[in-house]
This record gives C-alpha cells, sequence and structure tokens, in this order.
C-alpha cells in the first residue's frame, strides 16, 4: 500500500454504507415498483462490476485498489473505455438500488457519504499512481474517458 492511499477497502466502505442505510431505513417499506426498479439497478450495476472484473483479469493486471502501482496494464476497452471507475460506479449503484429497493430519502446519505469519500480521497490517489506508472497514456486516457458517467459527447 503506498503511503497516501486510504486504509479502508472500497468494498469495506460499500458494505458500511449500506449497514448505515439499514439502520437509516428501518421502518421504511418498499412498493412492489420500487423492489423492481432495485432489481433492475442491482443487475446492472453487478454485471457492471462483473464486465470489470473480467477486463482487469484478461489484461492479466491487479484488481487491488490498495496496489495501483502494481498495475502492469492500462485498461482502456470494454466498460473502461465509458468510465474510468466503473468498479466504483456499480458499488454506488448497488448502494442507490438498496434506497430505492426500501424507498428511503434517508438512505441516499451514505450513498452520498461513499461517493464524496471515493471520489475525494480514494480515486486521486489511485490516478497518482496510475499517472506516474503510464505517464501520458493515463494523461490522454483520463482526458478521453470520464471518472464517473459516460456521455454522449465524441472526442475530438
Amino acid at each position: 500500500m503506498q503511503p497516501d492511499q486510504p486504509r479502508v477497502p472500497p468494498p469495506a466502505f460499500a458494505a458500511a454504507a449500506a449497514a448505515l442505510q439499514t439502520l437509516l431505513a428501518r421502518g421504511s417499506q418498499g412498493t412492489r415498483g420500487s423492489r423492481i426498479a432495485a432489481g433492475l439497478l442491482t443487475g446492472a450495476s453487478a454485471g457492471l462490476m462483473g464486465a470489470s472484473v473480467l477486463s482487469f483479469r484478461r489484461a492479466d493486471t491487479t484488481l487491488n485498489p490498495h496496489e495501483p502501482d502494481q498495475a502492469t496494464t492500462l485498461v482502456q476497452t470494454g466498460v473502461f473505455g465509458r468510465t474510468r471507475n466503473p468498479i466504483y460506479l456499480g458499488m454506488a449503484g448497488l448502494l442507490l438500488a438498496h434506497a430505492v429497493g426500501r424507498r428511503s430519502w434517508a438512505a441516499g446519505v451514505p450513498l452520498a457519504g461513499f461517493l464524496l469519500v471515493i471520489d475525494r480521497i480514494q480515486i486521486p490517489a489511485e490516478e497518482r499512481a496510475l499517472g506516474q506508472k503510464f505517464g501520458s497514456e493515463f494523461e490522454g486516457y483520463a482526458r478521453r474517458v470520464p471518472r464517473w458517467l459516460p456521455s454522449r459527447r465524441k472526442a475530438n
């Protein structure tokens, strides 16, 4: 682990956010519609995360967010060609699905906290390490592909 890397693994932070969501949403009841919407969000989020893991495995590079300097390849294809952080986007989607399924605005607070920590602490540390390792290749990738949500805008 690099010195500037956060010490809490992102999946553990997401699990803590989900547990907090459960506490905050106590007594909230989902409807059939909210459960269907949550199921669709869960499926899309899990699919995004699965595709991400598969891309890393195919490239034979590390999945460990605490060791970005151990990356052997800068994966830029598949889902990584649309968003630089599909795994974190998938985790956020799972947290959103939980809030939607429970029909709880309060359950959105831990989701916002998760996004804030990942966006302001975890991702910048990873990007610094990838920038040091891959230099201009990473810089070009970061200019081309958005950090979070894909856009319809075409690169020049």
